[in-house]
């Protein structure tokens, strides 16, 4: 259903775009990940924006990634120009979002929680640009180039102190988005806690299998099983959904049985939805890794535009 209002939208339908009170109402991601706004803004005007070199391409992602938050990546641009990796100046970035930070400007998505980096007493992004030069220092974007799978990616990420295994899986995600890496992304998954919490309330007995083998399990059978179900479902213009979307799927899940199944139990004691849906007024353009060969299918002869909660 998600994924219909996601097409809906993009052929420009009138709202509303569902009866489902629940969906209506909150905030939920695209079934493809990366069809989501933020994915959508690192693809167009983060990876695939400025030298294609794999120092350049990284930096970028890992820097828009660490905050995760649109307005921090147009801040620092707005105030420092382009932003390369040959002349990234820790203090300098500092500057520019501590005082945005004293204005009471956010710095970071709501999307996770981003610890600091390090228990050092400045404050958090700070930490953050530090673990970036660390990498960079470390050679990270010519070893991430080299490596052989997303699984290696994921290895070097997590390397670094102050990346867990799920924000390195998420990384070598938007890095595998570029034009650094270019591995299926059927390859390798790591499930999340709130993948994590989905499963539980949609299996009460997994027979052992771990999470990411229950992931790949509905992955693999997704069309067996919409065939099953008689559901006639709209993928992303021949792309079925991979091992990264059924993972996000999963947090998904969890949160709309907070509200529909509430005696659903799965991991933690949340209960409600925080974020409501509000369509934005500035839409942004659709538009996919190149590689995925599916931008010459959108509905229309130019990228779609689109705007998104």
């Amino acid at each position: 259903m998600r994924q219909e209002i996601f097409h809906r939208r993009v052929r420009g339908d009138p709202g509303p775009w569902t009866e489902d009170s629940v969906l209506a109402a909150h905030r939920f991601t695209n079934p493809y990940r990366a069809a989501d706004r933020v994915s959508q803004y690192l693809i167009k005007n983060v990876a695939y924006r400025g030298d294609q070199t794999s120092d350049e391409v990284v930096f970028r992602v890992l820097l828009f990634k660490l905050f995760n938050r649109i307005s921090t990546w147009e801040l620092l641009e707005k105030s420092l120009g382009p932003l390369m990796a040959w002349d990234f100046d820790v203090d300098q970035y500092d500057g520019v979002l501590s005082s945005a930070f004293d204005r009471g400007e956010r710095l970071y998505s709501a999307a996770y929680i981003m610890p600091a980096a390090s228990r050092s007493a400045v404050r958090k992004h700070r930490t953050h640009l530090e673990l970036l030069q660390i990498m960079l220092d470390a050679e990270l974007p010519k070893s991430l180039a080299s490596a052989d799978s997303m699984r290696e990616a994921f290895a070097l990420l997590l390397g670094f102190r102050g990346i867990g295994q799920f924000l390195a899986y998420q990384l070598a995600t938007d890095i595998n988005y570029s034009c650094v890496l270019d591995h299926s992304e059927m390859e390798f998954v790591k499930a999340g806690p709130g993948a994590r919490s989905g499963i539980r309330k949609c299996f009460e007995d997994t027979s052992g299998y771990s999470d990411e083998d229950i992931i790949r399990f509905v992955a693999e059978r997704q069309q067996d099983e919409f065939a099953v179900r008689g559901l006639a479902f709209e993928d992303l213009w021949g792309r079925p959904l991979q091992l990264i979307d059924c993972q996000n799927l999963f947090c998904e899940v969890d949160k709309y049985a907070r509200v529909v199944h509430p005696n659903a139990k799965g991991i933690g004691d949340r209960t409600r939805i925080k974020q409501r849906f509000r369509p934005l007024t500035d839409p942004i353009e659709i538009w996919f890794p190149p590689k995925w060969e599916i931008n010459d299918r959108l509905p229309t002869s130019q990228s779609v535009r689109l705007s998104y909660q």
